[in-house]
């Protein structure tokens, strides 16, 4: 219910219709509005197009409503996880949900096999990222370039490309991903 609160609250925040949400994201009306009563389960791949129609990152998606009051901690047991339906992939948001920072942490469980696209790119200034293998290896492919990532390794990204994560090993993996976006700050305050 958090993820059909937050498109509706910043569709709303930006005066968007869900028919020029539909145009600019690619989803249809009836999708968003199914995900804006909490109806349906987006998979990653459709969030992120709502993301990107809407002008946010993906991780905004996620967060807390705007009369949320700000807390500097975020306990483990209170953090939300999100399961994409597609994939099976588990994504925790650890940063405070209502803290005002630009900088969202986001810890990924990324079953063997799985793999996400996220092929659309915002208008706005590139989100900064940086992915950080805790477990596993993953394969991420960002435009044509295509890096192995294994336990330890870190990778900047500017998401000014399409991106897609994968995981061809038998076992899952962990990762953390540090995502730098500041129109974070804009509709928390």
């Amino acid at each position: 219910m958090r993820i059909a609160r937050r498109v509706r609250e910043i569709r709303s925040a930006r005066a968007e219709t869900m028919e020029s949400l539909a145009a600019r994201s690619g989803v249809s009306k009836s999708m968003i509005s199914l995900i804006e009563r909490g109806e349906a389960s987006p998979t990653a791949a459709v969030l992120e197009k709502l993301a990107t129609g809407l002008g946010v990152a993906m991780a905004t998606l996620f967060g807390p409503d705007k009369s949320a009051l700000q807390q500097p901690l975020s306990r483990r047991a209170d953090q939300t996880i999100w399961k994409d339906p597609e994939t099976g992939y588990l994504r925790r948001n650890v940063t405070p949900p209502s803290w005002p920072t630009p900088i969202q942490l986001v810890e990924v469980h990324f079953p063997a096999g799985a793999r996400v696209a996220y092929e659309s790119i915002n208008s706005r200034p590139a989100l900064e990222q940086q992915v950080w293998v805790l477990q596993g290896q993953i394969e991420l492919t960002l435009g044509d370039q295509r890096y192995v990532l294994k336990v330890g390794d870190c990778l900047a990204i500017r998401r000014d490309q399409p991106l897609i994560f994968s995981n061809s090993s038998t076992q899952a993996a962990r990762y953390l991903v540090a995502i730098c976006d500041q129109t974070v700050m804009s509709l928390l305050q």
